[in-house]
């Protein structure tokens, strides 16, 4: 098997308190955790994988292994979850054309085709290191995005890539600077970076090895310390498919993304 998803959980959250442990609500009305749902959306990928919950807190593998996912406890001392995904495939001893792929456990909206695409892409391109998806954004998604930074909300991420496909920087900010519009001719599409990482195990390594760089710091990006050490990140654009994609940032996100469960029928 050349596939491993690891989901990485933190109980700890500035923002959002014991976000993996969170309640929500799907077409049925029954409430099902955070890590729960993102367990669910990696059991969707059709490649054979193997699944494991990283977190650092034993309630978040007490949820999991509930939910029938493998887990394991990584160190309080791993910074994001890339630290921690690299913990779990330094312990598998994975070899090195395998694809580890970063599903957050913030995210049970996470299509399978999503974490497939990233998958094809590394399979493709023996060279490639690191890969994550995006998606190019409808006026609507960019309304969104908007409106949360004018209210002081951190919302979602987007990128700017080369015409290579490599992406060239990510953040929290909207990118590029759209002057207040909300339509574009797409000339010059604004990507939302959905969080979603493939690696091979040696990035992992390496990236474990590096200190926090500074604008990773200053950003709260954590794919920013791999562009900061000169490696490429390879930037896939994905097709929605007409499905909304929204992570779980905030407390108040929980209801939009329990409407969007219960218009896709997933209970």
């Amino acid at each position: 098997m050349s596939l491993t998803i690891v989901i990485p959980a933190r109980y700890g959250s500035t923002r959002f308190p014991a976000k993996p442990l969170a309640a929500l609500r799907g077409a049925t009305g029954v409430p099902r955790s955070l890590i729960a749902r993102c367990i669910d959306a990696a059991r969707a990928v059709s490649v054979p994988h193997r699944l494991v919950v990283a977190t650092d807190d034993p309630r978040i593998v007490a949820e999991a292994e509930a939910a029938g996912a493998e887990a394991m406890l990584t160190a309080e001392t791993c910074r994001n979850g890339t630290e921690r995904v690299a913990a779990v495939a330094a312990a598998l001893r994975l070899p090195p054309g395998d694809v580890v792929v970063n599903l957050q456990g913030d995210a049970p909206l996470t299509p399978p085709w999503f974490v497939e695409a990233l998958y094809d892409e590394m399979m493709r391109r023996a060279g490639a290191m690191v890969a994550t998806p995006v998606l190019r954004c409808d006026s609507e998604s960019l309304a969104h995005f908007l409106a949360d930074r004018a209210a002081g909300r951190v919302g979602a991420t987007t990128v700017v890539t080369a015409g290579s496909g490599d992406a060239l920087y990510f953040s929290k900010e909207v990118i590029p600077f759209t002057n207040g519009r909300t339509r574009f001719d797409g000339a010059v599409p604004v990507f939302h970076h959905v969080g979603l990482y493939a690696y091979r195990p040696a990035a992992l390594a390496a990236y474990s090895r590096w200190r926090p760089t500074p604008l990773e710091e200053i950003e709260g990006l954590e794919q920013l310390r791999f562009l900061e050490a000169g490696w490429s990140i390879r930037a896939v654009e994905v097709d929605a498919r007409g499905r909304p994609f929204w992570e779980v940032n905030n407390p108040e996100d929980i209801p939009r993304i329990e409407a969007q469960l219960a218009a896709l029928g997933i209970a």
